[in-house]
């Protein structure tokens, strides 16, 4: 699958999920806003943004992490460039991985978003690090 198919396909996942979940989900007209989808959770909507993430194995060949990219390109007459997300904007990104929806709020991310899977074999800070487990969906769901 192409990067397209592959967005494509993590959004599908997210959506179904979220929906199975028990929540109703608007999709914005066109390609024009930041978001992927509008979910509505208690009377309350929330933007999310979804993207695909890419999974990053250890030595073992086990999987150890995931990442995605928190930013956006835009285009003009001079070229693409890369832009972040602003506040107003998104209120989460979600991502999709063995079978589960992940939420992460716009907050926590810069650049790009590690959630990860396990431990690094060195942890000099644990500060900072994020793990996978902490982001399920309906875990972040319930807290809002």
């Amino acid at each position: 699958m192409n990067s397209k198919q592959l967005g494509n396909l993590t959004e599908l996942q997210c959506m179904t999920y979220l929906y199975e979940l028990g929540y109703s989900i608007s999709i914005p007209f066109g390609n024009a806003d930041k978001y992927d989808l509008i979910l509505d959770i208690k009377d309350k909507l929330y933007k999310i943004q979804i993207k695909h993430s890419s999974v990053f194995l250890d030595e073992d060949g086990e999987a150890s992490y995931i990442k995605f990219k928190c930013t956006w390109q835009s285009h003009n007459t001079s070229g693409y460039s890369k832009q972040q997300y602003k506040e107003n904007e998104i209120d989460f990104f979600a991502t999709f991985y063995e079978n589960h929806c992940y939420l992460v709020p716009w907050a926590e991310c810069c650049n790009e978003k590690i959630l990860r899977i396990k431990p690094p074999q060195k942890i000099i800070k644990k500060k900072g690090i994020s793990f996978l487990e902490d982001y399920l969906a309906e875990d972040i769901i319930s807290k809002l």
